[in-house]
């Protein structure tokens, strides 16, 4: 484990929408800053995913300072969306939870995303992801919040698992889809120089010098079976991961992660084993 270091950075400021890859990032207590801080939600207030609109793939949420963001996707006029200020909240149903968000003001944003789906939407904002949303109780110690991330502030994924599951993947039933990409993934941080699998074991790790509490395995859905340069789906990963990484009626692939301490993670930081 002398060599593992961080691979890649992954920030995804509008939730379900095409991330960056910074070098690096400041680690806050319920997140990386700036990601998944936007979500898109539908008429009754409902979160919207690469689950019902795999179409979201296509889109690229730029982060501005100060948090708004530059939006586009083939076909539409690029849009800059500033960061509402928190006169208004609206609920928002993510998952079993529901949480207050703030609606973007300029009803451009909100435009701009139905015109290109097809279908009414409302762009929010979390404006204070410290009070906003616990993490999952049943995994979570008290005062740890999250954006709007699907339940963990972040996701650690590692490059020998990916290999792992693409030899996996290429012995299998639909070989043609392989190998994947991390991207299936959406990961805030990929680990290389690890065996495959390592990461099952780890309780507690440090990237350079910031520590995090690996809370549990990260459970996977369909959206892992969406090309992120197309939005078209297959049966890969979810058919290999059903017969090979199945734990508890999940199918299992990356670690999600709770930060002990703020902190800056850098392309190329150590990751050292802390506990078992």
């Amino acid at each position: 484990m002398g060599n593992a270091h961080l691979h890649s950075i992954h920030v995804h400021p509008v939730k379900a929408v095409r991330g960056l890859a910074p070098r690096e990032a400041a680690v806050e207590p319920w997140g990386l800053a700036g990601d998944r801080r936007w979500v898109l939600i539908d008429d009754a207030g409902k979160v919207l995913t690469q689950r019902q609109q795999p179409r979201l793939a296509l889109a690229t949420a730029e982060l501005l300072p100060g948090g708004g963001v530059r939006l586009s996707a083939p076909g539409m006029e690029p849009l800059t969306v500033p960061v509402p200020r928190p006169f208004l909240t609206v609920p928002v149903e993510i998952f079993r939870d529901k949480v207050e968000g703030v609606p973007a003001e300029d009803e451009a944003a909100h435009a701009w995303f139905s015109s290109w789906l097809g279908i009414g939407v409302r762009l929010v904002h979390m404006d204070d992801p410290a009070t906003r949303r616990p993490v999952d109780p049943e995994y979570a110690r008290p005062g740890e919040t999250v954006s709007f991330a699907d339940g963990f502030p972040l996701l650690l994924t590692t490059t020998a698992s990916l290999d792992a599951l693409n030899t996996l993947i290429a012995r299998g039933d639909h070989a043609d889809e392989g190998p994947l990409p991390m991207n299936r993934f959406r990961p805030n941080v990929v680990v290389a120089g690890t065996t495959a699998w390592a990461e099952d074991d780890w309780s507690r790790i440090a990237v350079g010098e910031v520590p995090f509490r690996v809370a549990k395995p990260c459970g996977r859905c369909v959206v892992t079976t969406t090309d992120q340069s197309s939005g078209e789906r297959g049966r890969e990963p979810l058919h290999s991961l059903g017969r090979h990484r199945r734990l508890g009626g999940k199918l299992i692939f990356g670690q999600n992660l709770v930060p002990l301490t703020r902190g800056t993670i850098r392309v190329g930081d150590p990751v050292r084993i802390l506990d078992r």
